[in-house]
């Protein structure tokens, strides 16, 4: 690894999925990557989706994720700064990652100022145009007294149904993931020059998309989705030569 510090970039491990056997696999190699990048690293963001499913009863968290959650506590125990973004399979966080991991948790997409760049950084979830549907169902899932009542749930009646419903999403979103439909049809690419209109951002960060995509909005901005590490084992590193997106080599995993 280079001396000069970078800041690093995840997104969508969806560790629990698609079983436990191959995410186990899945989550050996972040945590070696994770250990890697502690080399150098001066921040590390994770954009949410860390998880399948994630939701925290009183008393209660998912069982596993002992590694990569001991991990990122060796991470900010160091004095290294973790970011985490909800996504909309980890949503129903609340203090869990605050008060045991030190790590802060954001809901919305958040502005940061790095070496003099703007960046506007969130999962990706809900924004830009149409996908109604999904924007009301989030609503919903968000809402204070549609969380405690599932809540009341037993765990393993709660969970369960919710690891059927995140299998559910995967299978039929899957395809349209792989490939990029263009700038008019990226609603995240319409998302983004929204914005710009109002204000400008040096980088605009998302997760989400599950596809590798660092487009151009303007000479002056660039939109980069991290992809995932189900297929393409991406991130981006931020540093003193700007911000790139690149691919864990498959020969480390």
């Amino acid at each position: 690894m280079a001396d000069t510090p970078k800041i690093y970039f995840l997104s969508d491990f969806h560790l629990g999925a698609p079983d436990h056997a191959s995410s186990l696999v899945r989550e050996k190699k972040i945590v070696r990557f994770l250990d890697d990048i502690r080399k150098d690293a001066t921040e590390i963001f994770i954009l949410g989706d860390l998880f399948d499913f994630w939701y925290e009863y009183r008393k209660v968290v998912p069982k596993g994720y002992v590694r990569i959650l001991g991990k990122l506590a060796e991470i900010t125990d160091a004095g290294i700064p973790v970011h985490f973004f909800v996504g909309n399979h980890d949503m129903w966080m609340t203090d869990y990652f605050r008060t045991e991991l030190n790590i802060p948790v954001y809901f919305e997409p958040t502005v940061f100022e790095r070496g003099g760049k703007r960046f506007l950084i969130g999962h990706g979830d809900g924004l830009g145009p149409g996908d109604h549907g999904y924007k009301f169902i989030k609503k919903v899932f968000r809402n204070k007294t549609c969380q405690w009542l599932f809540g009341v749930l037993p765990p393993f009646v709660g969970i369960g149904m919710a690891n059927y419903f995140s299998r559910k999403s995967r299978v039929q979103t899957g395809a349209s993931d792989e490939v990029f439909l263009g700038e008019d049809k990226e609603w995240l690419i319409q998302y983004c020059k929204e914005v710009l209109q109002k204000e400008h951002f040096d980088y605009f960060i998302f997760g989400h998309r599950h596809l590798p995509i660092d487009f151009r909005l303007s000479p002056e901005s660039r939109y980069v989705n991290l992809g995932d590490w189900i297929r393409y084992d991406s991130y981006a590193v931020f540093d003193s030569g700007g911000l790139q997106l690149k691919y864990h080599q498959k020969s480390q995993s």
